[in-house]
């Protein structure tokens, strides 16, 4: 194990990863995947944020937050799936133990901040909704800036905090981690450490960071469900759907991998589960996302073909 003497304590200086329970023969043919998962899931963002940027029509509370949840998908998904990528081409294993105290970092950051966007972006749909008439002023530039701004700042906090704890475990007892990217559980149960408190702190700003912001989504929807019983149509029941039904399709996804991921353990073959479901979070969620918003959105669709034929005028 490769280590380095500070303070007469050893500590590790890189981590090996195991990667991804697959047969090293097909090693090439899930490289190759993961390569165009990834590429789908950069120029897919790319282009919502670009239509988003171009098109006057969609510079609106709800593209505002989903150019963020594009930008922040292609961060959360670059943190892990480059060097997935670069260990399984170059058949290394290695992270240095920086890179790895990075990876955490990030990885949290770009995660919290996903779940606070979804929940800025449910309670504009509630707005539209349950209070249209209202919706300029109460959806205003400033509010939007600073639900964003909140969001960076909540997110910078809760992942500057799980980092700095980590920081100071000890990995003297091995360095081996069980997962294609250093995964914060993962690392807390290779440690040599006592880790009472970074689990206590994993708790309690789950609460905060993954529990909260769900239960504010559930309650605006549930406001939402509950106005448009209260005046049924089908156009109004269309609306709705049309409007929340790529939100729900998104939320669904990132809830639902960490839900599937904390609240069915599997004790056999725990690993192996963990490894899967954050290949599920980590790489397809992302590259989905973008073909959500495209196929089920009017708008997105509409500012598509204004710039294609834009293009095709001008030539």
């Amino acid at each position: 194990m490769s280590c380095i003497i500070r303070n007469n304590h050893s500590i590790t200086s890189e981590f090996i990863l195991l990667g991804l329970p697959i047969n090293p023969e097909l090693n090439g043919m899930y490289s190759a995947l993961f390569l165009a998962m990834y590429l789908t899931t950069v120029l897919g963002n790319l282009l919502i944020i670009l239509l988003i940027r171009l098109d006057p029509h969609l510079h609106t509370p709800m593209y505002f937050f989903l150019s963020h949840l594009a930008f922040t998908d292609i961060s959360f998904s670059s943190v892990t799936a480059p060097k997935m990528l670069v260990n399984m081409l170059t058949h290394s294993q290695s992270i240095s133990y920086t890179g790895c105290i990075s990876q955490v970092y990030f990885f949290l950051f770009f995660a919290d901040l996903d779940s606070f966007l979804l929940t800025s972006m449910a309670y504009d749909r509630y707005v539209a909704i349950c209070h249209p008439l209202h919706y300029t002023t109460i959806m205003s530039q400033s509010l939007c800036v600073l639900l964003l701004i909140v969001s960076w700042v909540l997110s910078f906090a809760s992942a500057i905090l799980h980092t700095l704890l980590l920081a100071h475990l000890s990995f003297s007892g091995g360095n081996t981690l069980p997962h294609f990217f250093c995964d914060l559980s993962a690392l807390l149960k290779l440690s040599s450490s006592d880790t009472t408190i970074n689990e206590l702190v994993i708790f309690t700003v789950g609460v905060v960071i993954i529990t909260v912001p769900l239960i504010c989504i559930l309650v605006s929807y549930g406001y939402i469900g509950a106005t448009i019983l209260r005046t049924p149509s089908i156009k109004g029941i269309y609306k709705a759907l049309s409007t929340c039904g790529s939100h729900l399709s998104v939320v669904s996804l990132y809830y639902g991998a960490i839900i599937g991921l904390y609240s069915f353990p599997s004790p056999n073959n725990s690993n192996n589960k963990d490894v899967i479901v954050a290949v599920m979070y980590t790489m397809v969620t992302p590259m989905l996302n973008p073909f959500i918003y495209s196929l089920r959105n009017r708008d997105i669709k509409g500012a598509l073909r204004n710039i294609l034929g834009r293009k095709a005028s001008s030539q």
